[in-house]
């Protein structure tokens, strides 16, 4: 009786060490994932700020670019309205009309499509950052599943 009582003892001894080890390394794993999910969303985070940066100095480039283009197409159409006055006959005034407003058109088009591609090369710079979380958010997961 003594002896299956020692055995018992033993084995119950043994089943809370090992119950004890594994909680610890539990524990232990619980603390590194957590610390590691930190450091992650501090580093999103970063990358948000880098983000917004980035789309706040192409929204200044492109303002800037705004505004002068809106002073020289101001500057031309004066330009143009005085030239369109000095007419001397109808058919005069209706070629000066039309070449202005070609050229009008022809230099907005031109500037429009250096906007458009201003804006694709400021978004897709100011997406890197978000685009560099989401891949290590998919690392991080690959990580924690495998």
């Amino acid at each position: 009786m003594a002896n299956s009582t020692k055995k018992m003892t033993a084995k119950a001894e043994e089943v809370f060490a090992e119950t004890q080890k594994s909680l610890e390394a539990g524990a232990e794993k619980f603390g590194k994932s957590f610390e590691e999910m930190t450091a992650f969303g501090q580093e999103t985070l970063d990358a948000m700020v880098k983000s917004s940066e980035i789309a706040a100095k192409a929204a200044e480039e492109l303002n800037a670019d705004v505004a002068a283009y809106s002073k020289k197409y101001f500057d031309e159409t004066v330009a143009a309205a005085q030239d369109i006055a000095s007419a001397k006959s109808p058919t005069e005034l209706f070629e000066k009309q039309a070449a202005f407003a070609t050229s009008a058109f022809e230099g907005f088009m031109a500037q429009a499509a250096k906007w458009n591609e201003a804006m694709g090369v400021a978004t897709k710079e100011a997406m890197a950052p978000i685009g560099e979380r989401v891949n290590a958010a998919g690392n991080m997961v690959k990580t924690y599943s495998a």
